[in-house]
């Protein structure tokens, strides 16, 4: 139920990314207001953790994912009204960031549930809700061909359906401890913590290589390859599908060797395969094997850092924690797009963005392999 939640609220949270080049034309944006546009969502989403994850400490998954999901309904369906102005689209996206909190909801839950030598399997599966964004960018473009307003209705309704299941079939952990002190001083004890600081900076370069690419390889492919935005989505949703994969191989492969042995591997791979595709290589066949190599390498960090913050964070404040590193790993994800967008207005070239997300993995790596190998494993 968690990672059925996660996956339709991405999916909601990503439903502007696909037809960003619609909404480009149809609105006369630049470059720079497009990836604004793509990057709002992302920004108040990622902040939102924070707030999402110690409320879930505080009144638990059973309560937050059902409101959450229905809350998250509104905005979609002011999708329609708002789709022909780029101010009412700014705002309509500010409020879809809300979409985006649902990862600090379900992780304590699935955490709790799990012993600790199967936590990092177990909440890689979940973390592959985050292919909401490459359902989203496959079904949303191709849905849109019929009518324009049907994918906020589809997913509006698959919300609602959703949210009366969860709050029946969504059970928070019997022994759960419910903290009697105040929100400010949870997130302030977590973030307290060096650990979470250290788990935020691999966290915004896994999972954010992987939310600004499913948001932004859509333009990307559209600009220089020159796709139409139908074939750009489908691409996008290869990638993204591949992370959602890989994803659970970094949890499961963090359950048999040390989480940040598997973290510096999976990121030297992604560090390697961008400064392939920063000497912009034809598609087919070596850009397409670049990507989707880039794919399982971003893929399976996200899964490792989670198994990671399983094991060395108290259970009381898994919540707290997973928000800080959850917001982090977002806003890794809302820089690259106006970057990239930046540098395409002046340079009319992306591979200075490429070599910049290579040089972020390549020290990520270092850091994994260097300091947190020293990390104990929960007992």
């Amino acid at each position: 139920m968690a990672t059925i939640g996660f996956t339709l609220t991405f999916w909601a949270w990503n439903l502007i990314s696909p037809l960003s080049g619609d909404f480009k034309e149809r609105l006369g944006l630049s470059s720079f207001q497009q990836s604004l546009l793509v990057a709002v969502p992302v920004l108040v989403g990622s902040l939102g953790r924070i707030a999402a994850g110690a409320l879930t400490d505080k009144f638990g998954a059973k309560l937050m994912f059902p409101v959450v999901s229905a809350l998250t309904i509104v905005p979609v369906l002011l999708l329609i009204p708002a789709k022909n102005s780029y101010g009412a689209m700014l705002a309509v996206g500010f409020l879809l960031g809300l979409g985006g909190t649902t990862f600090a909801i379900g992780i304590p839950l699935v955490n709790s549930w799990f012993p600790p030598e199967k936590r990092g399997l177990a909440l890689g599966v979940f973390g592959m809700g985050m292919g909401g964004v490459a359902l989203s960018g496959y079904f949303t473009p191709r849905i849109a061909e019929h009518d324009v307003n049907l994918p906020f209705w589809i997913v509006a309704g698959a919300l609602l359906v959703y949210s009366l299941l969860a709050a029946v079939l969504i059970t928070d952990h019997p022994a759960r401890r419910v903290p009697t002190d105040s929100l400010a001083h949870r997130l302030g004890s977590a973030g307290r913590l060096r650990v979470t600081w250290e788990l935020s900076a691999l966290y915004a370069i896994g999972f954010g290589g992987i939310v600004a690419f499913g948001v932004y390889l859509p333009t990307y492919l559209k600009t220089w390859y020159e796709m139409s935005p139908t074939e750009a989505g489908t691409k996008a949703a290869g990638f993204a599908l591949v992370t959602v994969i890989f994803r659970p191989v970094g949890g499961w492969l963090s359950d048999r060797v040390h989480p940040a042995l598997v973290t510096a591997g999976a990121l030297l791979l992604a560090a390697l395969m961008a400064i392939v595709q920063a000497f912009d290589p034809p598609l087919d066949p070596l850009g397409t094997i670049a990507l989707l190599c880039m794919a399982a390498g971003l893929g399976a960090a996200s899964g490792s850092v989670f198994a990671l913050v399983s094991q060395v964070t108290p259970q009381a404040v898994v919540g707290s924690v997973t928000g800080i590193v959850g917001a982090m790993g977002g806003l890794g994800g809302f820089v690259p797009p106006l970057v990239m967008g930046a540098i395409y207005s002046a340079k009319d070239s992306y591979s200075i963005g490429f070599m910049l997300l290579s040089d972020l993995a390549l020290a990520g790596a270092v850091y994994a392999y260097g300091r947190m190998r020293t990390i104990r494993r929960e007992s």
